[in-house]
């Protein structure tokens, strides 16, 4: 992500909000003049600002002048305003020019640090020309299923077919949405996605139809909703299964006839749209239980993808794991890891509940983590089952490493942290001969063995010794999830910002 630009000629500000931003793991660069930022803004080497925190009285340049030049190159930008002088004339000017908020001095740390943290989601969402420039990631596979996605594809590139994209979360339906787009006669328009999931339902009509200036609390400014910035385009939505019913039958009108209306807005607005949508769920059978519209279903259920999951498609997985290799270097910064032939069988043995995403996560981590350039089976993630047996995957049963509790990349991703904390294998006749652990998944078998292991040394330190080792598990898998993105690590795992900063400290793991 690029920095948040700071600009103010008071040394003390630049100083305390770079230190509140360091914590919330967002890289700042401060500049003490408005000449400063101009001139960094003319730079050709310069990537720019995600956001500009800007005061409005400073030595040689007024901020709402710069405001202005500055909206006049990049009109995407958020830009907050802060100033000492907290009149009605420097709000109403700040807001004309395009400002996103207005922050009176002095102000509170905490809710300046979260007013920043809303104008980088805002630059985020509103960054369609570069999502559109954004060259897709490669789509590999020589598996017959794939090939299969391949062919379609290809019948499809003419067509502005309404297309439904099935498939397990983590199979890859974005990247197929985006090569229906790329060979389609839209492919000069933009391509916009949205997960329907990942935002609140208070929040999702908005996001899709936009709204006007007022239309509700926040609404400092009328913005455009998915719809709209996707015109001429595609519009990608993902997890459809999961809208709520009322925005179920405004979309269905826009699906109709093209035109919807922004939240608080009484003019027709009219999107030349082509729409995919994608969901994990059996939408039949959610139509049959009441909470998805049937004509809905019907409207979108054009033309149906179904894109394969990873294990049906094991003949893949060599050539994806060296691809997200290759990728998490170029990202890192880091000369390329290679991985054995005894780590590949482990991975193709692997059932991967969470699909290509999973892989690929665990490829960065594994760019990360692993301690050599050769990847060996004994630095692969806890989770495929190599710590507790031999390194030799032919001594072991298929079941012990491929078979998973759950289909759901959340509890797998679960089990895989815990599994560490388990240094043999169980038996399972020996399990069994326990009702009081026939309930237990493997990695709570795994954290029992390893617990009554500890106790029966005589320690008195077991509790602190398995804290610790989770929590170390946990952090570091939830951070190479992340691509080491600490805020975003924090809110997966439910916990505060400081807490992750706390406990990185404490356990050794800076």
């Amino acid at each position: 992500m690029k920095p948040i630009w700071i600009v103010d000629d008071d040394q003390s500000i630049r100083f305390v909000l770079e230190k509140a931003l360091a914590r919330e793991g967002l890289a700042s660069r401060s500049f003490a003049s408005a000449q400063e930022v101009l001139k960094a803004l003319n730079d050709p080497g310069e990537r720019g600002p995600q956001v500009m925190v800007s005061d409005i009285r400073m030595p040689g340049g007024n901020g709402l002048e710069l405001l202005e030049k500055v909206k006049a190159s990049l009109p995407g930008l958020p830009v907050i305003i802060m100033t000492a002088y907290s009149d009605l004339d420097s709000a109403v000017a700040a807001f004309q020019g395009g400002a996103f908020e207005y922050l009176p001095k002095p102000f509170d740390l905490n809710k300046a640090a979260e007013l920043i943290r809303r104008a980088v989601e805002e630059s985020r969402r509103e960054e369609v020309a570069e999502q559109q420039a954004m060259p897709a990631t490669e789509m590999l596979g020589q598996a017959p299923a794939m090939q299969d996605v391949f062919r379609a594809i290809g019948r499809l590139s003419q067509s502005n077919v309404t297309v439904m994209i099935t498939g397990e979360s983590g199979s890859g339906k974005e990247l197929v949405a985006r090569a229906l787009h790329k060979h389609s006669p839209r492919a000069s328009g933009p391509f916009i996605a949205i997960n329907t999931a990942a935002i609140p339902k208070d929040l999702l009509e908005s996001e899709l139809f936009g709204h006007e200036r007022g239309a509700f609390t926040g609404a400092q400014a009328m913005r455009r909703g998915r719809f709209e910035q996707a015109d001429g385009g595609t519009l990608f939505l993902d997890e459809i299964g999961d809208m709520p019913a009322d925005l179920q039958t405004r979309l269905l009108r826009v699906l109709s006839d093209g035109h919807f209306y922004r939240v608080g807005g009484h003019t027709a607005v009219k999107a030349n749209v082509r729409v995919i949508a994608a969901t994990h769920q059996n939408l039949e059978q959610r139509v049959k239980e009441g909470v998805f519209r049937e004509d809905l279903f019907h409207r979108l259920n054009v033309i149906r993808l179904r894109l394969p999951a990873l294990r049906e498609r094991r003949e893949d997985v060599a050539a994806l794991t060296r691809h997200f290799l290759q990728q998490s270097a170029a990202q890192l910064g880091v000369e390329p890891k290679r991985i054995s032939a005894a780590a590949l069988h482990w991975l193709e043995r692997f059932d991967f509940p969470g699909n290509v995403r999973q892989l690929e996560n665990m490829c960065h981590w594994l760019t990360v983590m692993a301690p050599a350039q050769l990847i060996e089976p004994k630095d692969l993630p806890p989770e495929v089952g190599v710590d507790s047996v031999a390194n030799d995957p032919s001594n072991v049963h298929p079941a012990q490493v491929s078979k998973g509790p759950s289909a759901t990349e959340s509890k797998a991703s679960a089990e895989g942290v815990l599994a560490v904390a388990s240094s043999q294998v169980i038996d399972a006749t020996a399990v069994a001969k326990d009702p009081l652990q026939a309930h237990l998944a493997p990695w709570e078998l795994g954290l029992d063995a390893e617990a009554r292991a500890l106790l029966a040394g005589d320690r008195c330190d077991v509790w602190d010794e398995l804290t610790q080792r989770f929590e170390s598990r946990l952090i570091q898998a939830a951070l190479a999830a992340t691509r080491g993105r600490r805020v975003e690590a924090a809110q997966r795992l439910g916990i505060g910002r400081n807490t992750i900063t706390r406990k990185i400290q404490e356990l050794g793991l800076e």
